[in-house]
Parts: structure tokens; C-alpha cells; sequence
């Protein structure tokens, strides 16, 4: 009684379509064994409707709470929801080794709904971040009965989300493995360490050798954190099994694509988005103002969710999907959402090169000095906002605090005379010259108000070694740097900026500045930098500017 009336107040507060039944009936830990006889629980929330098809949905975080509000949501709606704890969680057997068993285990239990006499033969799948990863494990291989996914805030494969620029992406891996071991802790344990701040997962951010970061996050050591890093770099054998996206052309079933300008496997999804698009698929792409996790995101997944499932496996839905392919927030004053044929839209790459006196400018580079800065991966040049795992410390924050620091470079325009809408890929071309052949280049766009304060709009980081980045013969090394995807207006009045800096730690684990090995590093080594940006060292970021003239009407 209490979770079907939670489930009315929630659709009322969502704005959920009218429930088809309020008649739920509800199996808990039903044992479904699998092909090597592990034990993976099972919940199955049934509609008193005939006729209804089914919806999987395969996680790590547990199948109580949020989760069950939003099976009973589903199965209202007139699905039969299934929702199981991928092996080594949620009372699930075996071992969690992250993507390792996806692909048989999702298998294996679609094998068990074709035998359930409830069975209509067509079913989709839900999820978000790593209900999306098992979804890509599965969906190439599950045949023509699979009729929707909905992946959200997710990608086919993680691993260039882990090694962003060839770095390491400390603190999403970190923070989720305390995540997933906080799980097998007591309830009351685990609010007392919230209540504190986590004190132990901060320790752990900023301990080295990171091979024992682990342990001081959790209390235990963690092996897919130590294979991560171990594995990480680009020629390693053990991430060809564990990612999807050599498969996509086999995927047959339409995608709805929900993620937020913030999210941390946003560049992955969008590749996601564009080779689906590639094999002439028509993929459905929402991108709004959010972070990972963040309510938003889980709000608009559900509503967008449900109508793509109910559209695409109801006998009583809306039959073709009538919406525009793409649907994206616009960010800044006069921003707001657009509807759009397809990503990207039609734009100008427009370069603002980097000057001289600190300025940024579309004007040509004229003769400068470089600027330059030391690093100190010892005190390493903080992360502020921007894609995190946790929604609380992602997303816009005011930059001043990290542009006062004298690690941090910054190249600010004029204020514009009118309003620039930029949407589309992001990317930066800095010239520099280092003392030091190991080192990060972070680069970051931000919109600054007419009160002073740097919003940041998107950003990235590159690596370097000096294999992958040989210096010239004068010692200048072109580092290209791909940065998040954006959609943002600058107000007229307001100022681009674009931020240099050596890091942005506990985002992106320091770079120690010696080539030690990534887990190893203890020794740290500070370095000296120049950016340049006179004619034959162009430094500048290339921004897709949208006129009117292509812009789609605002919806």
C-alpha cells in the first residue's frame, strides 16, 4: 500500500502519463541461476494487464529505494519490470568484476524471460552510468526481440572516459569504488561516514602511490581499481572484452540517448550517438543543463524513458516517435531549449587565439612572449565543478578561486557586442614549452558575467610523454586538446575566458612529472612551462559558432 502510494504522489509530481494499472504484483529475490550456476537476485513487478511487454534492467547499486519507486512507476505504466543485481551485488553470487560477465549474464537472463509464461517476445531496456554499460553488453546480441534502450548518462565503453586525454580519471574511479564497497556496509555506518564528509575517500584522493589509494578510500583493496591502473594505456589487451562500441552496427533496436552537458561519459555517449547515426539508425539525443546523478537528469530520463519504451513496445502507445531527433539545452541568458534535426548543427569554427596582456581575441596571433607558470604537482592546481561523479561538486562554479592562483593562466576577451551561440564539439590547440617532458596541459572555457564571475562552460586534458608529443627543434610541443561538447550562449556584455593550467586534481589523477608508472608514482617534480601564442604559435580555442540563419526555432 505504502509504495503504491508513494508511486502516485511521484507520478503526479514527475507528470507522468495517467497510470494503465494501479494493480502491481510484486516477486522479490527470485534466484535465477546462470551458465557457471552463480545466483543473480531478481525482482519482477507484474501489471494486472495482458498483454504487457517487458522491461530489464540489470544494476550494481541495489534494487530497494529510488529503484523501486521506479519499477513500480514502469509496471504501472503497463510493463512487466525486471530488475536484477548484476553478479557480486545486491545479494547477488559471484564476484563484481566491472563488464566482465555483462554480456553472458544478460544473456542468460533473457534466456529466462523468453520461458516466462508473462513472455509477449519483445522487451527494452532502462537504465543510467553502469545500467547503461550492461545494456551495450547485451544489445547486440539479443536479437530482434529487443525493441528499445534507453541509455542514460552512459556509453558502449568506458575506457576512454577513464583514460580522458591518456590521464586517469582519479576521482570518478575512486569515488565510484568506495561507492560500490560502501554498499556492503551497515546503513547507520555508512550515513555516520556521510555526516563526516568522507574523510577517508578525501585521504585517499590525495594519497600516493595510488595503488594504495584503494585501501584507504575503503578499508580494502579493490582489483578492478588496481587492473585500472595497471591497464591504462592505449595499446592494453584488457579492455578489448570490456568495452561494446565495435559492435554497435549490430544493434538493431532504437536508443534513446538522455545525458547532460556535465556528465562525465558525455564525449563517449555523443561517439555512441554519431556511429549509430553512421549505420542509419535514427537515435533519439537529449542533452540538458545537468550533471551525473544529478535529480534533473533523473527526472527527465524517466519522463523521456517511458515514452520511448511505451512508443517503441506498447501495443497502446504512440506507434513512430514524432519528436525532433535531438533535443538540447542551450545554456546562458537567452539560451533554452532546441530542437534540432541531428548532432551537430551546422557551424563555424571560429578560432579565438590567445594575445598578448592576457587577452583572447578571433583576431591573428601578432609577436609575444610566452606566458608562463610553474607547476607543482605537490600542490596541484585544484578541479572546481565541471563533469563529476558526485552531482553536488559538478557542474557551473564560480572560477575566481582557481584563477587567483599563479599555476593558473587565463586569456579573457572583450566584452562582446553581441550574443555568440556556441554548439558542437569544443577544442583547443596550445602551444608550449616545458623543462619537463612529462606533464598535463588542462584547458578550460568560461563565461564570465557582468559581475566577474568565470562560469565554467567546458573543458579537457591532455597527457603528454614525450613519445606521443616530440618537441621541435626550438623545444615547442602543439598539443591538441579535445574538450567536453557544449551548447551555450555568451550574452552580449559578457567575456569568453579560456583557462591554462597543469592539472585539475582530484578530477584527473597529478601528473608526477617524472614518467614514473601510474600506480607506482611517489616522486614528485616541479616544472617550468611557457604557452606561447605569437604567429608561428598560434594557441587558440576553436569555438562551433551557430548563426541564426541555421539555428533551429527555440522549443
Amino acid at each position: 500500500m505504502l509504495d503504491r502510494l508513494a508511486a502516485g504522489l511521484a507520478a503526479a509530481a514527475l507528470r507522468l502519463p495517467p497510470a494503465r494499472t494501479r494493480r502491481v504484483t510484486v516477486t522479490r529475490d527470485i534466484a535465477l541461476r546462470v551458465r557457471d550456476g552463480v545466483i543473480l537476485r531478481t525482482d519482477h513487478y507484474a501489471p494486472d494487464l495482458p498483454a504487457a511487454p517487458t522491461v530489464l534492467i540489470r544494476t550494481p547499486y541495489g534494487r530497494a529505494g529510488p529503484m523501486r519507486l521506479l519499477c513500480r512507476l514502469a509496471a504501472e505504466q503497463g510493463f512487466h519490470v525486471v530488475i536484477q543485481s548484476c553478479r557480486g551485488t545486491g545479494g547477488s553470487g559471484g564476484e563484481f568484476q566491472p563488464f566482465v560477465h555483462e554480456r553472458d549474464d544478460g544473456l542468460d537472463t533473457l534466456d529466462w524471460l523468453r520461458r516466462q509464461p508473462w513472455w509477449t517476445g519483445a522487451f527494452g531496456m532502462f537504465g543510467a552510468s553502469y545500467q547503461g554499460f550492461v545494456q551495450w553488453a547485451l544489445a547486440a546480441d539479443a536479437g530482434p526481440q529487443l525493441r528499445a534502450m534507453v541509455a542514460v548518462a552512459t556509453a558502449s565503453t568506458t575506457r576512454d572516459s577513464t583514460y580522458a586525454g591518456e590521464s586517469f580519471a582519479l576521482d570518478t574511479v575512486l569515488t565510484w569504488a568506495e561507492l560500490l564497497q560502501a554498499q556492503t556496509v551497515p546503513w547507520l555506518a555508512r550515513q555516520w561516514e556521510l555526516k563526516r564528509g568522507q574523510p577517508r575517500l578525501t585521504a585517499a584522493l590525495a594519497h600516493l602511490p595510488l595503488i594504495e589509494a584503494d585501501r584507504v578510500a575503503t578499508g580494502v583493496t579493490v582489483p578492478f581499481f588496481q587492473e585500472w591502473l595497471r591497464h591504462h594505456t592505449p595499446q592494453a589487451d584488457y579492455w578489448r572484452s570490456r568495452v561494446f562500441d565495435d559492435r554497435l552496427h549490430l544493434v538493431g533496436a532504437p536508443v534513446a540517448m538522455v545525458s547532460g552537458w556535465h556528465d562525465i561519459f558525455l564525449p563517449a555517449q555523443l561517439r555512441d550517438y554519431t556511429a549509430l547515426r553512421a549505420t542509419g539508425a535514427r537515435p533519439r539525443l537529449v542533452v540538458g543543463p545537468w550533471t551525473h546523478g544529478s535529480p534533473g537528469l533523473f527526472v527527465a530520463a524517466l519522463r523521456e524513458g517511458l515514452r520511448w519504451l511505451d512508443t517503441h513496445l506498447s501495443d497502446e502507445g504512440a506507434g513512430e516517435a514524432t519528436d525532433a531527433p535531438v533535443r538540447l539545452h542551450v545554456g546562458g541568458a537567452g539560451g533554452g531549449w532546441r530542437d534540432l534535426p541531428d548532432w551537430p548543427p551546422p557551424a563555424d569554427a571560429v578560432r579565438w587565439y590567445l594575445h598578448p596582456q592576457a587577452a583572447l581575441s578571433p583576431a591573428d596571433p601578432v609577436p609575444s612572449p610566452p606566458d608562463g607558470f610553474w607547476y607543482d604537482p605537490a600542490d596541484p592546481t585544484p578541479s572546481l565543478g565541471g563533469p563529476l561523479l558526485v552531482a553536488q561538486r559538478a557542474g557551473p562554479f564560480d572560477n575566481r578561486p582557481v584563477e587567483a592562483r599563479p599555476d593558473v593562466l587565463t586569456w579573457t576577451s572583450e566584452p562582446l557586442a553581441a550574443g555568440i551561440e556556441v554548439i558542437g564539439p569544443v577544442r583547443a590547440e596550445i602551444h608550449l614549452r616545458s623543462e619537463l617532458t612529462h606533464l598535463d596541459v588542462f584547458v578550460r572555457l568560461c563565461d564570465v558575467d557582468a559581475r566577474g564571475r568565470s562560469w565554467n562552460i567546458c573543458d579537457g586534458l591532455v597527457r603528454l610523454d614525450p613519445h606521443r608529443f616530440p618537441a621541435d627543434d626550438a623545444g615547442a610541443v602543439v598539443v591538441p586538446v579535445e574538450m567536453w561538447p557544449t551548447a551555450h550562449r555568451f550574452a552580449a556584455g559578457h567575456r569568453l575566458r579560456l583557462q591554462v593550467s597543469g592539472g585539475a586534481h582530484p578530477r584527473y589523477a597529478r601528473n608526477p612529472g617524472t614518467g614514473e608508472s601510474l600506480g607506482a608514482a611517489v616522486t614528485l617534480r616541479r616544472g617550468f612551462r611557457e604557452i606561447m601564442h605569437d604567429p608561428d604559435h598560434p594557441s587558440a580555442v576553436v569555438l562551433p559558432v551557430v548563426h541564426s540563419a541555421s539555428q533551429a526555432a527555440p522549443s
